[in-house]
């Protein structure tokens, strides 16, 4: 149609909004197209699906049917930023897709992105091929399940043999590992000897160790490890190291022993941001400085980027470690159900107590002829013999007797005063 303007007058032609295209003129029934689950069904919603496909390695997520590359907003440094997009541009070819630069990809080198990649390619090639052979409803890729994941984002050029303990599970890494990983295949090796192999190479000794809050040092000194929401905190102590001339030099070589166990506990525990070191006061300059050179020497080995203050005159290394995921101790443990997760309850005597009060302030708000206390087992053994007389008098002085009842699901600081 014609558009009139007044003479002398300009006119601003703006662009009519489209209108969105519907399902049914994108989509036809019984037409095959390739989808990604991006959220599973919950409750009455059915699965989220795109056709926007993309496969994810450790470092990166790549996207063949798109362009360009994202960088994780939790790398925040601008200039790690840049360095990894560098590094990423250096290795593609143009028109190679869109990817997306993972938090994990903080602080890793040229060469590692450079295995992602191919390990992405070679992945997304055997989709193609598959591609042709499936039938519609069947599924082409499934995520990594846990054992293929540990092949993917831990196998190093370092590693010189991977042992798998189950049969089933090593045939299919070795499939895994032949298609996308050749050069981790021929280290994968059937273990059928009659040690578990968390037994055989302590693994389970370990992972108790870095779950207790005290860690023993060769030398008879200990870290003592405390994690709150706001930091954690280690203690160094020299315990029975007094092995040497003066009492200098004993602090400065449990200092040193201890640099390099808190180095390996941080990695093994996976603790992460605010983190104070309090190593034993050093009078020396040198020491001080030697401690630091070797806790910044055993922390070249984590990955995980950190860093570290100097030392002061009172032994305090303030340092940061990024957190990558939860620590070990909250992903293997829960609160105490005792304590509530305090790590301390009270004493006995103190519950005692707390029973003999709300005795007493029961007894003058509600009319009964006894009371009953349920409480636990060292609790009421207590109750009928150390403060045996503080009960009697307390009867006396209410005026109404008090029985005792032992309730086995109670913990220490858990009764009730029943009127009975």
């Amino acid at each position: 149609s014609d558009i009139s303007i007044p003479k002398g007058q300009t006119g601003d032609l703006k662009e009519a909004p489209l209108t969105e295209p519907t399902i049914s003129s994108l989509l036809r029934e019984g037409q095959e197209i390739l989808v990604q689950v991006i959220k599973d069904p919950m409750g009455s919603k059915g699965a989220r699906l795109t056709t926007q496909l993309s496969v994810s390695s450790r470092y990166l997520v790549y996207m063949p049917e798109t362009e360009g590359i994202g960088v994780s907003l939790k790398i925040e440094t601008e200039e790690e930023r840049e360095r990894l997009k560098s590094s990423l541009i250096s290795l593609l070819e143009p028109g190679s897709g869109g990817y997306i630069l993972r938090t994990a990809a903080e602080g890793v080198s040229e060469a590692e992105l450079e295995a992602d990649l191919q390990f992405l390619y070679r992945l997304w090639a055997k989709l193609q091929e598959r591609k042709q052979g499936v039938k519609c409803g069947e599924p082409l890729h499934e995520d990594l399940t846990l054992a293929m994941r540990a092949l993917r984002d831990l196998f190093s050029s370092e590693v010189d043999r991977i042992r798998i303990d189950a049969e089933d599970t090593f045939h299919k890494a070795v499939h895994f590992a032949e298609g996308f990983m050749p050069e981790c295949a021929a280290r994968l090796e059937l273990y059928k000897g009659d040690l578990p192999l968390f037994d055989l190479f302590s693994v389970e000794d370990e992972i108790q160790k870095a779950l207790q809050r005290k860690v023993p040092l060769k030398s008879g000194g200990y870290l003592i490890f405390d994690q709150t929401e706001a930091m954690t905190t280690v203690d160094v102590n020299t315990g029975g190291f007094v092995g040497h001339k003066n009492l200098e030099e004993t602090i400065f070589k449990t200092n040193l022993e201890a640099a390099h166990a808190i180095a390996r506990q941080l990695r093994v525990r996976n603790l992460g941001g605010i983190i104070i070191l309090d190593f034993i006061d050093m009078d020396e300059l040198s020491h001080r400085e030697q401690v630091l050179r070797a806790l910044e020497k055993a922390m070249q080995l984590d990955r995980a980027r950190h860093n570290i203050s100097a030392v002061s005159e009172m032994g305090l290394v303030e340092m940061t470690r990024k957190r990558t995921r939860e620590s070990l101790g909250h992903i293997l443990c829960e609160p105490c159900p005792c304590c509530e997760g305090k790590g301390y309850t009270k004493n006995v005597e103190t519950v005692c107590y707390e029973i003999f009060r709300e005795i007493i302030r029961a007894s003058k708000q509600y009319e009964s002829k006894q009371f009953l206390i349920l409480a636990s087992q060292d609790v009421i053994d207590r109750l009928n013999d150390e403060d045996s007389t503080k009960v009697a008098d307390l009867e006396q002085m209410i005026g109404k007797p008090i029985l005792f009842q032992f309730e086995q699901q109670y913990g220490r600081e858990q009764f009730n005063v029943v009127l009975l």
